[in-house]
């Protein structure tokens, strides 16, 4: 069962190396390089992901079978929630696809709707304006930017 989280871990690898390629090909911002900058969180992310799949790599768990039935459709189900929040981030919006990801994940989890899809809504205001108005780094409107003067 080792081969699993090998497999894996190589996915992962794959993903991160890519993830951490893209975020390089951000342009520099204007004014020169600074030491917190678009590129700075993904890369972050990619050389995190890449150490833990290193170690799924080197370090495999023994007894670590492929889910089955319910427990592989929700992983599918995750990954799809995933892949659809990175085609709505831009149209609709950090705030809205925040929400409705973190909502829909929540969910699924078993939180009643509402409580799920507030805690998204929450989430996902508190982190835009930490990135927009702490960090600088500017996340999109998408539909709610009719506020973006306020």
């Amino acid at each position: 069962m080792r081969l699993n989280d090998r497999v894996f871990g190589l996915l992962m690898l794959a993903l991160a190396v890519a993830y951490g390629w893209g975020a390089q090909q951000f342009p520099e911002p204007f004014g020169g390089g600074e030491a917190v900058g678009p590129k700075t969180f993904p890369t972050i992310l990619a050389v995190v992901l890449a150490a833990c799949s290193l170690y799924l790599i080197v370090r495999p768990d023994p007894g670590n079978p492929w889910p089955k039935g319910r427990t592989a459709l929700e992983m599918l189900i995750a990954v799809a929630v995933l892949i659809v929040y990175t085609l709505i981030l831009e149209p609709v919006g950090f705030i809205v696809a925040t929400m409705l990801a973190i909502g829909t994940l929540c969910w699924r989890m078993g939180a009643p709707p509402l409580r799920a899809y507030l805690s998204g809504l929450i989430g996902g205001i508190v982190v835009f304006v930490l990135f927009n108005y702490v960090l600088e780094l500017p996340l999109p409107w998408g539909v709610l930017a009719f506020m973006e003067g306020h």
